[in-house]
């Protein structure tokens, strides 16, 4: 499926989209946080000032896929303003990737300056186990579509732009270092995205192995590709609901993978949490001693 332009300007789209949310809640946030499959209690957390049903935010596509409320709510969390997805969109649903990743334009509208992003996947490392955390380094674009072809909207950022550390390094070790100190198993790794809906084959999982990938999930680099053009700061982090070893591959069912991410989903927690504690506190790395 291709990206298809939209049938009126998307920063005019955007500005929609901005205008309600701001209606309901006028705070600037400074976080966004795009909750994955089975991910969603995470918002138990915020301190809730305002809850959107996506169909009444101007030009939010509808969240169909197992396990996604579709809701944004906005509101506190560890003292800093975060606007939270229960919920996102993929090409699988029949939108294509302008949509998919219209929310992560509408955030940056807003004033957000991070996006945590989060998925649930299939790992693929033979080091990996079912519901380990892995904190996201780089990905390799597998759905053979980019969110950024076709015409070109200049107010939405430039065309063509770095991506070699898309990825935030400083958020990324102090997620590692949030993990070690709560004494739970995260890992860095190589996220692999593809269209979906249905899980790999073993052929599959092989050649994504050995072309650098350490776990596969559906959604994400779309999002990751806009954030980067926007300027934003990423941390993403997957959970690792399946493995993925093709010569011991084991069937697996939406409702599993749900889950098992439902069931890990703490770990998350306690990494996000933590990284908002030090993002309120204006955290500096400090000297080794």
């Amino acid at each position: 499926m291709g990206s298809k332009p939209m049938t009126m300007a998307l920063t005019q789209q955007v500005a929609a989209a901005v205008g309600a949310i701001q209606s309901a809640w006028p705070a600037r946030p400074r976080v966004g946080m795009i909750l994955g499959s089975g991910l969603g209690e995470l918002t138990t957390e915020i301190e809730v000032q305002a809850r959107l049903s996506y169909d009444t935010i101007p030009h939010f596509p509808r969240a169909t896929a197992l396990g996604h409320r579709g809701q944004l709510v906005c509101g506190k969390l560890c003292g800093t303003n975060v606007v939270a997805m229960e919920g996102r969109f993929h090409a699988y649903e029949g939108y294509s990737l302008v949509q998919v990743t219209f929310p992560v334009r509408v955030m940056s509208a807003l004033g957000v300056e991070l996006v945590i992003i989060s998925n649930a996947c299939g790992g693929m490392n033979p080091h990996f186990r079912s519901g380990d955390i892995m904190v996201i380094e780089d990905h390799i674009n597998c759905t053979r579509d980019n969110p950024l072809a076709g015409p070109h909207d200049v107010n939405s950022g430039p065309r063509c732009f770095d991506m070699s550390r898309v990825y935030d390094p400083d958020l990324i070790e102090r997620a590692l270092a949030i993990a070690r100190r709560c004494n739970f198993t995260a890992h860095r790794g190589v996220y692999i995205g593809v269209t979906g809906p249905n899980y790999e084959t073993r052929a599959e999982y092989r050649f994504f192995r050995r072309i650098g990938g350490d776990a596969v999930g559906m959604s994400t680099v779309p999002e990751v590709i806009v954030a980067a053009q926007s300027g934003l700061r990423v941390l993403a982090l997957s959970v690792v609901t399946n493995l993925c070893f093709p010569d011991q591959l084991q069937p697996v069912t939406g409702q599993q993978v749900i889950a098992m991410a439902a069931a890990a989903e703490p770990k998350l927690r306690a990494i996000v949490s933590g990284i908002l504690a030090q993002e309120a506190g204006g955290w500096r790395p400090q000297a080794e001693g």
